[in-house]
């Protein structure tokens, strides 16, 4: 199992100590041009988690090759990037230029305009362009995750990123939304039952490897993504607050491996998912 950070919530620029505890570092997502991002306010607290806006903000594709992934190169970490795009075109031609690097397609972002093109489509043409691992992140949003995992596989994809953040508003006394724009991405401990479901689901559809994430705050909490089909576990909201989590979590990870029976916590891989299979028998 390797431990990530969730793409936008952790600067390994600014804090690479925390990104050294990671086994991959995650980057923010990167868009062919530079993108400010959404006005402010673009961050609130929620009582349980915290709503983003942030909007993609990245200095563009052209400054990340150049200057960011050099920097990020010489950390001695996995580099995982996250691409992001408004058509298949951005996601292709980044894809293109990215060599020995993890790519991560943004797929899902709630705080921006989707390509119009379906997830399967856009990993079908990155696919042709590029030898890299390429992981599909998806939403939370899905009727049917087994479906939309399906596609993507069929389409070329090496793994699935699950889940992205949950569409969200906040209020404040006034009864006017915190966010300027209004709705943002959830996020925080209230999403691990999404996550568990969208893990689960997705596990019964492919074999592919599942990178789960979504209100991971504990070691028990990863076990809990682990035995529903996940095979990596990414940290996110947590990441904010405390920066010694990785270390944190992967300590008490053993120790609920443990608590719960298992050697090891890649024991406990799927075990959940075998009830459910039993259960639809």
């Amino acid at each position: 199992m390797l431990l990530l950070n969730a793409s936008g919530c952790l600067d390994a620029v600014t804090a690479p100590e925390v990104a050294c505890s990671l086994d991959a570092f995650v980057t923010k997502t990167v868009t062919p041009e530079p993108r400010d991002g959404n006005a402010p306010v673009r961050i609130a607290e929620t009582d349980y988690g915290m709503l983003n806006a942030i909007g993609l903000a990245n200095p563009g594709r052209g400054t990340f090759i150049a200057q960011t992934l050099p920097q990020l190169r010489e950390l001695g970490v996995s580099v995982w990037v996250s691409v992001g795009g408004f058509c298949v075109r951005d996601y292709v031609e980044t894809c293109a230029q990215l060599d020995d690097v993890t790519i991560e397609l943004n797929l899902s972002c709630p705080n921006v305009d989707e390509a119009p093109e379906s997830a399967a489509e856009i990993v079908a043409a990155c696919r042709e362009v590029t030898a890299n691992p390429l992981y599909a992140k998806v939403s939370p949003h899905s009727w049917d995750m087994g479906e939309t995992v399906r596609a993507i596989e069929a389409a070329g994809a090496d793994g699935i990123s699950m889940i992205n953040t949950l569409r969200g508003v906040a209020l404040d006394g006034r009864l006017q939304p915190k966010l300027a724009r209004a709705s943002g991405g959830y996020s925080g401990p209230a999403l691990k039952p999404v996550a568990l479901a969208a893990v689960m689901a997705a596990r019964r559809a492919t074999e592919l490897p599942i990178v789960g994430m979504g209100g991971v705050q504990s070691g028990r909490d990863a076990l809990e993504l682990i035995a529903c089909g996940a095979t990596h576990v990414a940290l996110g909201t947590v990441l904010f607050a405390d920066h010694d989590a990785p270390q944190r979590v992967r300590a008490e990870l053993l120790e609920e491996a443990t608590r719960a029976g298992f050697a090891r916590a890649d024991d406990a891989y799927c075990t959940a998912l075998e009830t459910v299979a039993k259960l639809a028998n």
